[in-house]
């Protein structure tokens, strides 16, 4: 099957009710009813949509199998007059008793959905105000998937913060990130914004120039336990220009039409991804990186 030329997003920037799975999925489903009449091919909600995302040890009680956030996701949807789109939220995963900081990707028919892709977080903030991996699992692994536009990849909040990974998802395939995230404000910069937002912005705008693909970032936002959530959720494209950009503060619905062309359009005239997956082979042998070398020699110790 042909990839399409185009994707149509939306993105859902949530203020969630901490704690309150059922009545998130509700308020979730008020936003998806404004979506229904021009639907988008694509839906992002942030990190921790449907509980918030300062929940210490409530995240046993909270967290839900994958299978079982992509039904209730799909039924809201579904119940608000959604057609067939593709949705992504952040979530806490149960999965038999390992607890992960998570994001799905769930392909939504009129009578099913289908998982296309689950991402566990593999960066656990654990420092200032966070406490991550007191309570959860670290992910293993940094998947590229395939959809109807193209590979993507999904990376959780910090994990795009590492520079690394955008570009591991870039070199694997992947065209389109999407950025679930829940990142609370700190600093001022000279202008008035939040260091915090400045940072996000920067950070993913040279990961989209670098590697040549759009980057959506999904931002929770209110406040938890006096923090505040920073909201700002973007896009950016190819080239590094943001396409549109949200509030903080506000719950709201930002949409944008992204041209897939741009995509080889970017890497033809800047072909900087092409020239590091030349090169990554031997950065990555290098001795001196603190990587495993397969088995000890049998006369170490």
């Amino acid at each position: 099957m042909a990839e399409a030329a185009a994707l149509r997003v939306a993105i859902v920037q949530m203020k969630p009710d901490k704690g309150q799975y059922r009545a998130n999925l509700r308020t979730s489903g008020e936003a998806f009813a404004q979506l229904a009449a021009d639907s988008p091919n694509l839906v992002v909600l942030p990190e921790a949509a449907m509980t918030g995302y300062f929940l210490e040890g409530a995240v046993y009680e909270l967290a839900v199998t994958a299978q079982d956030f992509a039904r209730d996701l799909a039924a809201a949807w579904r119940e608000a007059g959604g057609r067939t789109a593709d949705l992504v939220a952040g979530f806490f995963e149960n999965d038999d008793g390992n607890y992960y900081n998570s994001a799905v990707y769930v392909h939504v028919e009129p009578r099913s959905e289908r998982i296309v892709h689950v991402h566990r977080k593999m960066f656990l903030p654990t420092y200032g105000v966070f406490d991550e991996e007191r309570f959860l699992s670290r992910g293993r692994h940094l998947g590229v998937f395939e959809t109807a536009f193209g590979k993507m990849a999904l990376l959780v909040c910090e994990d795009a913060c590492h520079a690394i990974s955008a570009t591991l998802a870039a070199v694997k395939g992947a065209r389109v990130l999407i950025v679930p995230s829940a990142s609370p404000g700190r600093g001022i910069e000279a202008e008035g914004e939040l260091a915090s937002i400045t940072q996000w912005r920067d950070t993913l705008r040279l990961a989209a120039i670098e590697h040549g693909v759009f980057v959506i970032y999904a931002g929770l936002t209110g406040f938890e336990g006096g923090k505040g959530m920073t909201g700002s959720s973007f896009i950016v494209d190819p080239r590094g220009s943001i396409l549109v950009q949200a509030p903080a503060t506000e719950a709201c619905i930002i949409r944008a039409d992204l041209d897939l062309g741009a995509i080889d359009r970017a890497r033809a005239t800047l072909p900087l991804l092409g020239d590091l997956a030349a090169v990554l082979p031997n950065l990555l042998l290098d001795p001196e990186l603190p990587l495993p070398r397969g088995a000890r020699d049998a006369t170490d110790c």
